[in-house]
């Protein structure tokens, strides 16, 4: 069954200029209304380094929800963890795992290994508290600092995460928006059979022309989950300035609707969501 996250953490998280929290709250409601599996909402980080959502508990206490739509947060470490855990409306907790050693330093504080130990201890929490723990694999399919990279590290350390720690949604993130159809194939193709007991993810960046092909290629090499963030407003602040924006939402459920796959999304409700987004965001 095919899965769509809508991502305002994503959007918002790197703009300078606060969003009123009231706001947030409005917008993150209007999206509940329209039926996507998941809303990944906010994070409990340092607000040192991500200002944007230091409100994440109060917009939290602000949203009505229905247990239709799931609820996921961000968390960099055990203690940004362990604050996640003492709310029962969240689901998922999601973590960033680079397997580029200079961007996991860059965004998270923490090496590769000291990652993994991390993943380790979000892990024992969110089974101990009844969620479930969401990775990404950020820069799954390349990245610009030099770093090591090949289709067999990613797979590398998705099997690890899986095999060694029981991670079962491994989103393949691409943050800096050099997938193509080549390695989105060749990733999933790859990974989906090796690693039967995971729900892989595709968390693509893309520019408005190259959505149709990532979609495409993900979802004919068996991707069934998918983030998104309306408009293609955001992305990671921790990458280069010139990154490429979330993959548009309304992009991905275009291609859906031309396909005849059902997407469960009430579209009139997602209508007055990207009408809201555009009082919410900056328009460049």
């Amino acid at each position: 069954m095919l899965k769509l996250i809508e991502c305002p953490r994503d959007a918002m998280q790197g703009l300078h200029d606060f969003i009123p929290t009231q706001t947030k709250i409005d917008y993150i409601n209007e999206l509940l209304n329209v039926g996507f599996d998941t809303i990944d909402f906010g994070s409990f980080v340092s607000p040192k380094a991500i200002p944007q959502l230091r409100d994440t508990a109060e917009v939290l206490n602000g949203l009505k929800v229905d247990g239709k739509t799931k609820l996921l947060a961000i968390v960099a470490n055990k203690r940004g963890a362990e604050d996640a855990t003492k709310f029962d409306e969240i689901n998922y907790l999601g973590y960033p795992f680079s397997i580029s050693e200079t961007f996991q330093k860059r965004n998270t504080n923490a090496t590769i290994d000291e990652s993994l130990s991390r993943v380790e201890e979000i892990q024992n929490l969110c089974i101990n508290h009844g969620k479930k723990l969401v990775v990404y694999i950020s820069m799954a399919f390349g990245n610009p600092y030099g770093d090591a990279w090949d289709i067999e590290v990613a797979a590398k350390w998705s099997q690890r995460l899986s095999n060694d720690l029981g991670v079962e949604i491994l989103a393949l993130s691409d943050t800096i928006g050099v997938s193509n159809h080549e390695n989105i194939t060749t990733l999933f193709q790859g990974l989906i059979p090796e690693l039967p007991k995971v729900e892989f993810g595709a968390h693509l960046h893309s520019t408005p022309e190259a959505v149709y092909e990532k979609v495409n290629a993900a979802y004919q090499a068996g991707c069934r989950r998918f983030d998104g963030a309306i408009k293609g407003f955001g992305g990671c602040p921790m990458a280069a300035d010139d990154l490429t924006g979330n993959m548009p939402t309304e992009g991905m459920v275009a291609y859906f609707d031309e396909k005849n796959i059902e997407t469960n999304l009430d579209k009139k409700q997602f209508l007055e969501a990207q009408a809201r987004a555009l009082q919410v965001f900056p328009i460049k």
